[in-house]
């Protein structure tokens, strides 16, 4: 998936061009979560197997904040799984990270991941100017952020109430001191 230029057009790496691309992605991601920089997960279909990343990033525990990020194979676009992912963040964010603020990045060229980040309920705060390296060029960024008592009254927390079930613990270096 990583591999359709399509899928990354819109972000600083890809498409990959060699297995050992993505093996690199995956060997650096238990120290980045031991470390408290990033916590990747694996969205899986229930019966298509893969079908992309979803995490969360820029960690501030102290400042009780962080940012999402999701990406979706093409056959997943239009399905409902980036929705179903952002409710699934949202919770973990919220209920078991103790976060206060949830945000996230579009490029204002992508319509598609704009209006998607706004259909789960996070709300457009501005445009951060060259902010984002893709390749030579500088591109702009919009910026979203949800808070806390937004999500408690969102749409899609209650859409989802009930549906999420998390077994183990969030990784301690994530879990803001409540």
């Amino acid at each position: 998936m990583a591999s359709d230029p399509e899928v990354t057009r819109w972000f600083s790496w890809g498409p990959y061009t060699d297995v050992a691309q993505p093996r690199r992605f995956l060997a650096g991601l238990p120290e980045e979560r031991l470390l408290g920089f990033k916590l990747d997960l694996l969205a899986v279909h229930h019966e298509l197997g893969p079908a992309g990343i979803t995490g969360l990033y820029e960690f501030s525990v102290r400042d009780r904040r962080c940012v999402c990020g999701t990406w979706f194979g093409r056959d997943f676009w239009g399905t409902g799984a980036n929705r179903e992912s952002k409710a699934l963040l949202q919770h973990l964010a919220f209920e078991l990270l103790g976060m206060h603020r949830f945000g996230s990045y579009s490029n204002p060229v992508n319509e598609r991941s704009t209006r998607a980040l706004q259909g789960v309920g996070l709300r457009q705060e501005g445009v951060l100017r060259g902010y984002h390296r893709h390749g030579d060029d500088y591109l702009d960024v919009n910026v979203f952020g949800l808070l806390r008592e937004e999500w408690e009254r969102s749409p899609l927390r209650a859409e989802f109430a009930g549906a999420i079930t998390v077994v183990g613990s969030p990784p301690p270096t994530f879990v803001a001191d409540r």
